[in-house]
C-alpha cells in the first residue's frame, strides 16, 4: 500500500511526527504505518523559532538523517516551501523526491516580522498549481497535503473561508487538505464532504476520539509539535530533578530495587 492509499482505509491514517532520527526509530518500533516531520519541533532542536528561521539545507540534512534509519513512508513539513516562487519551492520538493519522501505539507500561511498571516488565497493556488504541474509533468510521485490556516489564526468566517480555499486548491492540485486546530465534528464532516479531498486534522485537547473523526470523514490524524513538547517537558522535570535531590538514582528507576 503505497502513502496515497493510506488515506483510503478504514480507519484513519494516524501520522508519527517526528523531528530526528531517534524519534523516527521509536515511531517505525511503536508499528506506526507512516511518518511526518514537525516543523516546529525541528526547529527547536536546532535553536530556531518555527516560521522558516531554519535553512531548507539545515531541514534537508535532518530529512536525510530520518530516511537513513527508518523505511517508513515519510511526509515532510514544508511550512510555505522555503522559497519565494514557485520555481524555487518545487526545486526543493524535487530534492525531497530524490531521497524518497512520499509527501508534504506546505501552509498558506506564512510569519512575516514575527506575525502569522494567510496568504492570498488567488496568488497561494497559482503557486500550486505551477508547482503541481511541474512535478506531475516530470514524474515526481509526491502526496501534496495543503494546509490551510483559518481555524489556526482564528479567521471570523472560518468554515466559509476553509471551503472556498479547499475548493480552490483541490482544483490547482492538491492532493489532500490539513485543517490544524478544526475539532467542531460538524464543521469536519461538511468540509470533508465539500471539498472532496482525505482531510487531515491534528492533535488538540478538544479533538473528538479517533472513532468519531472516521464517522466525521476525517483520513489522516497528525500530531503537530504537541508529544516533542511533552518529551521536552520530562527532560526539563529530569534536569531540575537531578540538580535538586543531588543523585541520579532516578535515572534508573527500579533497578536499584532488582
Amino acid at each position: 500500500m503505497n502513502f496515497a492509499e493510506l488515506h483510503n482505509q478504514h480507519q484513519p491514517l494516524l501520522i508519527a511526527n517526528v523531528w530526528d532520527a531517534a524519534s523516527a526509530v521509536a515511531a517505525q518500533r511503536a508499528g506506526y504505518q507512516a511518518l511526518g516531520t514537525s516543523s516546529a519541533a525541528i526547529a527547536a532542536t536546532l535553536g530556531y523559532e518555527d516560521g522558516q528561521g531554519m535553512s531548507f539545507n539545515e531541514l534537508f540534512y535532518v530529512v536525510t538523517r530520518i530516511r537513513a534509519v527508518s523505511n517508513l513512508p515519510l511526509s515532510v513539513d514544508m511550512e510555505a516551501g522555503y522559497g519565494d516562487s514557485a520555481e524555487e519551492i518545487t526545486a526543493n520538493l524535487k530534492r525531497l523526491a530524490q531521497i524518497g519522501v512520499s509527501g508534504v505539507n506546505l501552509e498558506d500561511s506564512r510569519v512575516v516580522n514575527g506575525v502569522r498571516q494567510l496568504d492570498d488565497a488567488s496568488d497561494f493556488s497559482r503557486n500550486l498549481r505551477a508547482v503541481c504541474n511541474v512535478l506531475r509533468s516530470e514524474n515526481y510521485n509526491l502526496f501534496l497535503n495543503i494546509r490551510t490556516d483559518t481555524y489556526l489564526l482564528g479567521h471570523e468566517s472560518a468554515l466559509q473561508e476553509t471551503l472556498l480555499r479547499g475548493q480552490s486548491y483541490k482544483a490547482a492540485g492538491a492532493d489532500g487538505l490539513f485543517v490544524p486546530c478544526l475539532t467542531s465534528e460538524k464543521d469536519i464532516s461538511l468540509i470533508a464532504e465539500a471539498t472532496g479531498l482525505p482531510l487531515n486534522v491534528m492533535c488538540m485537547p478538544d479533538l473528538p476520539s479517533f472513532g468519531r473523526l472516521k464517522l466525521a470523514g476525517v483520513s489522516r490524524i497528525s500530531m503537530g509539535n504537541f508529544v516533542h513538547s511533552a518529551i521536552q517537558s520530562t527532560l526539563t522535570d529530569v534536569m531540575h530533578t537531578i540538580r535538586s535531590s543531588q543523585t541520579f538514582e532516578g535515572l534508573f528507576g527500579d533497578e536499584n530495587n532488582r
